[in-house]
């Protein structure tokens, strides 16, 4: 008792005067601490020099590891490429695929053999390896450069890639949204509203390709950026000896049109039948330069408004409407001439809610000031991703780089932090006033006409919705007058004329077709075995094993894969009950399936009735016969998936007549798999008297 009243008194003592010590300080804790000055950024030391053939050298000096990179960029303006746009990024892959010296095999080889990397493009060359290789990088990247060989077999297969990858994005809302944002932000004038196509692609000739190369890959259009474990002597030894040598060519610069925003809101939609959401593009050239003192607030800016979790799009597109997944922007400078984005995938319900949501955001950050803490937050993100950036030497490179492509002056970078403290919340509303245009924007749409585009009238300046096709070029969405008393059952009724008449059809009792596609390299066959009345067996090989095999008995079925049988359910027996009809328009009265005319449609530059069909199973598809021919040229069927509704969507081409029965010889179809499947018919039996044992189940 006595111990505790002796040293219980001194810690009342001390609390009494830490409380007074507290009151002096006016409670501290109600104050953030202020902040300190802007840390100083040591960027590291870079050398530069020149060759006399005019190819500029950068080198960035990195001890800690033994590595080094050879950067070579070309310094290629914005140009048109007319008929044959594409025939650059063909001519940038050519380069590695072999040169007068080493084929691709060698080439490969080599860089395997040292455990490099070497990558081409149509802007330059890329290679990195251990510092004890660097000799036998740049002597391949040397030759890769200076001797391609310009393979006529290799740009075929480019091609052929080329072509494949563009079939795959047709289909792909992003893709398509990107392109129509480029032809209405820039023009088709422009380079940067220039889109390569399959049509451009296909008339791409080996000569298109060379021509590039020897017009643009220059030394005085060049810079060498040398990273890592090397001297500035060592570099400037390698950068003498293998590239000294190349010559030096003046190039005439083409003249870049002038780009002006849109004066007013235009509601640019792109039709997709079947799509369950709308992917909403708000978008807009701006006039934002590399080195612009605007450059640092526009970043801040658009990290408020839309740079992922923290950003206010994000905030009330996901988290408050619940209309998305995710919401973002950007506002991005460029040499010539920038541009603004906003954008968002949403519930084709929901698709006019979500632009008005848009334009609210848009329009507040123009009328009020953000809050010091949004504030203080963007700022604290550009920071930290700016300092952890500078751990890898390859920023530090691409800094000088752009210093001296763009003439920046000497300190731009170290002094990024700084002028990043100095932003402030007036700074970002005269910036949003400048670069946020809420009344002069392209509002971009990719989605199903029929769910949303009605809507969005109300956000066009002229009350009008314009509707352009996957490239940006303006079309007539209205379609053509469906003929008086025209039905669904009519255009059916066409379309099995069309392909042979009912009686020849009815006649067919078994048909077998075998096809092929190829998938990521491999070549992969497929069966499809059809008996009257409802019989199906399909079956799936590749390089000759069977990998998958279907089976209906009319009753039962079952799945087989890799030889283990399964019974089907009760949904996938729906399915193959649709499915094993040889001629499923001849069965949908029969099968109670409701038909509606949704009227016309453009389907590849030709004039379609759309039918909508509703099976007895209450799966539904989406049909598109020629108006001209009556042939049916596609189908989109949607299907229920982990993450909702998706589409599929299958061309039909090459009709073929078989035994007096029109038959498509070529099926393209995309939303099956990650990549497009385009099944060619190899041939077709009918009235073979396929034996019933191939559709027996176990």
């Amino acid at each position: 008792m006595k111990f505790f009243s002796k040293y219980g008194s001194v810690a009342l003592l001390v609390m009494g005067m830490a409380l007074q010590l507290s009151a002096q300080n006016n409670d501290f804790r109600k104050k953030a601490p202020a902040s300190g000055p802007a840390p100083k950024i040591e960027m590291g030391a870079y050398t530069e020099f020149v060759l006399d053939n005019g190819l500029k050298v950068i080198v960035v000096e990195n001890h800690k590891l033994p590595r080094v990179s050879f950067q070579l960029s070309i310094d290629v303006p914005p140009f048109k490429e007319g008929d044959v746009a594409g025939a650059a990024d063909i001519a940038g892959q050519l380069l590695s695929k072999g040169t007068t010296t080493r084929t691709k095999a060698q080439i490969d080889e080599a860089v395997d053999f040292i455990g490099a990397s070497l990558n081409t493009s149509a802007e330059g060359i890329f290679g990195a390896s251990l510092t004890k290789h660097k000799d036998k990088l740049i002597a391949l990247m040397a030759d890769v450069l200076l001797n391609p060989a310009f393979s006529e077999e290799e740009f075929t297969k480019l091609k052929t890639q080329t072509l494949s990858g563009l079939a795959a994005s047709k289909d792909d809302p992003a893709t398509i949204a990107q392109n129509v944002a480029q032809v209405l932000n820039y023009g088709k004038d422009h380079p940067y509203g220039e889109l390569t196509t399959e049509e451009t692609v296909g008339k791409i000739t080996l000569q298109d390709c060379k021509s590039y190369y020897d017009n643009y890959y220059r030394p005085n259009r060049g810079y060498l950026v040398v990273v890592g474990d090397i001297s500035v002597a060592d570099a400037k030894k390698i950068a003498q000896q293998h590239f000294g040598a190349w010559k030096k060519k003046e190039m005439t610069l083409a003249t870049i049109p002038a780009v002006k925003g849109p004066a007013a809101n235009q509601v640019s939609f792109v039709h997709k039948t079947g799509a369950v959401q709308s992917l909403i593009y708000v978008t807009y050239p701006v006039d934002l330069k590399q080195g612009s003192p605007d450059v640092v607030k526009a970043q801040v800016l658009n990290t408020v408004l839309g740079s992922g979790f923290s950003g206010r799009l994000f905030k009330n597109l996901r988290e408050t409407k619940a209309y998305t997944y995710g919401a973002y922007s950007t506002l991005q400078q460029d040499r010539y001439v920038g541009y603004f984005n906003a954008e968002a995938s949403v519930r084709n319900e929901v698709t006019d809610s979500a632009v008005v949501q848009f334009m609210y955001e848009l329009e507040l950050l123009t009328k009020e000031k953000v809050s010091q803490k949004e504030l203080d937050l963007a700022k604290n993100q550009i920071a930290g991703s700016f300092s952890r950036s500078l751990e890898n030497p390859q920023t530090v490179a691409r800094f000088a780089l752009n210093t001296s492509l763009y003439k920046l002056p000497k300190d731009y970078y170290a002094t990024f932090l700084e002028r990043l403290k100095a932003v402030t919340s007036e700074d970002i509303l005269a910036t949003a006033k400048k670069y946020i245009k809420p009344g002069n924007a392209n509002i971009v749409v990719v989605g199903d006409k029929d769910a949303s585009a009605e809507k969005l009238k109300t956000f066009s300046a002229n009350g009008k919705v314009h509707f352009y096709d996957i490239y940006g070029t303006k079309i007539n969405m209205d379609g053509a007058v469906v003929p008086t008393g025209m039905t669904a059952e009519a255009v059916i009724d066409s379309y099995l004329k069309a392909i042979g008449g009912k009686e020849a059809l009815m006649g067919v009792k078994d048909m077998t077709m075998s096809m092929t596609t190829s998938a990521q390299g491999q070549t992969i066959g497929m069966t499809i075995q059809r008996k009257a009345p409802n019989k199906m067996a399909m079956t799936v090989d590749m390089s000759g094993m069977v990998l998958n095999q279907t089976k209906f008995d009319g009753v039962k079925g079952e799945v087989s894969q890799m030889g283990q049988a399964q019974p089907m359910d009760e949904a996938g027996l729906k399915e193959l009950k649709d499915q094993s009809a040889m001629f499923a328009e001849l069965e949908y009265a029969k099968n109670g399936a409701k038909l509606e005319l949704k009227g016309v449609e453009p389907v590849e530059g030709k004039d379609a009735y759309k039918i909508e069909i509703t099976s007895a199973s209450g799966k539904k598809s989406t049909d598109f016969f020629d108006k001209a021919t009556g042939l049916k040229i596609r189908s989109i069927e949607t299907q229920e998936g982990p993450q909702g509704p998706t589409s599929s969507t299958s061309d039909y081409e090459d009709y073929r007549e078989v035994n007096g029965v029109k038959v498509p010889y070529r099926l393209k179809t995309v939303g099956l798999a990650p990549f497009p499947l385009v099944f060619e018919v190899k041939s077709v039996e009918v009235n073979k008297g396929i034996d019933d044992s191939v559709f027996q189940v176990k």
